[in-house]
């Protein structure tokens, strides 16, 4: 099969069902143009800010992009390409792309709360607290994930106490970043010139990379471990104009590097498909239903994206209109760097990716494509590696703040109506950096396999919420219907048969209480938390009459 074939299919598809199918989601459910956003109803210069449409894109895409697109596939190509392509274009058509807009614009709808106090809402309060709670700690173990992979990616020395300069490279461009996004945040605010503004912003981003591959800095692991914590800290507490909104537009050009470099590395050399269409309905990683589809991940729907939907996103978009192009077409937009992703690994067998990360196996595949069209492999790897780097850390300080914003609401106000310390943002934002903190030391990995699953069931929530809010508003949502219940089976189905597989190690005495034993504890109470959501959801969507909502 023709690798470039392979992409122009999936980038017409695309633009066709963003044309089509995200118009008449828009039309149905009312996106109105001329109405208030809250960014400017509840504008606070912290986390109500309202932004340029191309600004709060970049934001959105980084957010959500992250090294997910790319990790998914590449881990799911075991099954062949052909099913992982028909997921990523079908799944990212009429269920992600889906969710995040339907999250988005319940969001916006709902001053610009989250999916917990819309399900407060529209559900129940009790369902409102069990995904608060099983949402908060799903973004904890992100939290300690995407710090030890940032730090590893910053670590300047191997195993054997030997430098790593492209680490170093990495770790360099990635802090001078920092201060860059703060000076565009504080220029930008000052004087709005988008355009002008973004060209010097990227200059100075290009700069940086420069800087980076020349003056590498060494530290190790566990130093950059304390200086993530802290900068996600400062990070979430930071208002979203000064750090967040523009590190993230300015790091998206990155990402459209990267997609725009391997689509023209893919269509200049037009590798074929090594990688088999379809190996079987088993592999290493289990079965293809369901480990397809939690597998692939980000590439098609994550439950994730709906948390940044209705954390970050809906409280800084100034007009409404805008809500189709940032919540569905960014989805699409990370689909078809999912395709490319896949391209990369199917271009060679899969014996000659042996020992790699899916980064590596993603950087080294465009790499060598680029190097056929005369661009120097070892610079295209590095600067892709620091593209998904910057990416990784993009999604860890976003869902820092998703964190804040959840246990805020969690503990706001008293019953009495006071408020609540715990409910201030600088206790609420070093309670959840400390517990991620925790899990670092304590071993995330331990319990990294349930996360696929559970990042999945987050998406069954945020369909609920979305259907029961536009039922009550008389507005269509049988749409939602069918991811909803996909995802409910899919993601339920793959934490059974994870249970089943560590019962099964621990009888006979492959397995230990400190991994399976303990993933198995977790999964029930899990299991518990997702059957309360959907019961309660169920009885509000599938009974009763409508009501009138806003």
């Amino acid at each position: 099969m023709s690798s470039t074939l392979l992409l122009l299919i999936s980038i017409v598809v695309f633009i066709a069902a963003y044309a089509t199918y995200g118009s008449y989601l828009a039309k149905s459910w009312g996106v109105d143009p001329r109405r208030k956003t809250p960014a400017y109803e509840m504008e606070d210069g912290i986390d109500y800010v309202p932004a340029n449409k191309a600004v709060l894109l970049g934001h959105h895409f980084s957010s959500i992009a992250g090294a997910g697109p790319i990790n998914g596939p590449i881990q799911a190509a075991v099954f062949g390409w052909i099913p992982v392509f028909l997921w990523i274009v079908l799944g990212g058509i009429f269920f992600g792309a889906v969710q995040d807009f339907s999250s988005l614009f319940a969001s916006i709808r709902h001053k610009g709360k989250s999916l917990g106090e819309i399900i407060e809402v529209n559900i129940s309060h009790r369902t409102k607290m069990c995904f608060t709670v099983f949402a908060w700690l799903v973004l904890i173990l992100v939290v300690a994930a995407f710090a030890d992979i940032v730090a590893g990616t910053f670590a300047g020395y191997n195993a054997e106490g030997a430098k790593v300069a492209a680490n170093g490279s990495v770790a360099t461009a990635s802090t001078l970043f920092i201060p860059l996004a703060i000076a565009f945040g504080l220029f930008n605010r000052k004087s709005p010139n988008i355009v002008v503004n973004t060209i010097v912003g990227v200059a100075l981003l290009i700069a940086c990379i420069g800087v980076g591959m020349a003056c590498p800095v060494y530290f190790s692991k566990t130093a950059w471990l304390i200086v993530i914590f802290v900068y996600i800290f400062i990070a979430s507490v930071a208002p979203v104009w000064i750090l967040l909104q523009p590190r993230d537009y300015l790091n998206s050009f990155l990402l459209y590097f990267m997609i725009a470099a391997s689509a023209i590395g893919i269509i200049f050399t037009n590798p074929t498909m090594q990688l088999e269409g379809f190996t079987g309905w088993k592999s290493s990683i289990g079965t293809l239903f369901p480990f397809l589809f939690v597998t692939v991940a980000c590439g098609a729907i994550s439950g994730f994206h709906s948390l940044i939907s209705s954390g970050t996103t809906s409280k800084q978009i100034s007009n409404e209109g805008d809500a189709k192009a940032i919540g569905y077409g960014s989805m699409l937009i990370e689909c078809v760097l999912a395709v490319i992703a896949l391209i990369a690994v199917g271009s060679a067998s899969m014996d000659s990716w042996a020992g790699m990360t899916p980064p590596q196996v993603f950087a080294g595949g465009i790499a060598s494509m680029l190097s056929k069209i005369g661009f120097p492999e070892h610079t295209a790897s590095t600067i892709l590696m620091l593209a998904i780097s910057a990416f990784a850390l993009t999604s860890l300080d976003t869902a820092t703040r998703l964190g804040r914003f959840l246990f805020q609401e969690l503990f706001a106000t008293r019953k009495d109506g006071s408020q609540n310390i715990l409910g201030n943002m600088y206790v609420a934002t070093a309670v959840t950096i400390g517990a991620a903190a925790l899990l670092t030391i304590a071993g995330y990995t331990k319990i990294w396999a349930l996360f696929g699953a559970c990042n999945q069931l987050v998406a069954v929530p945020a369909f609920l919420a979305a259907a029961c809010w536009l039922k009550k508003a008389g507005k269509k949502h049988s749409m939602l219907y069918i991811p909803m219940i996909f995802m409910l089976i899919t993601s339920g189905s793959a934490l059974i048969l994870k249970f089943i597989s560590n019962a099964k190690l621990l009888m006979i005495g492959e397995g230990t209480g400190i991994v399976e034993g303990l993933q198995c504890v977790l999964i029930v109470p899990i299991l518990v938390l997702t059957l309360i959501l959907a019961v309660d959801g169920f009885k509000v969507l599938f009974g009763g009459k409508n009501e009138t909502a806003a």
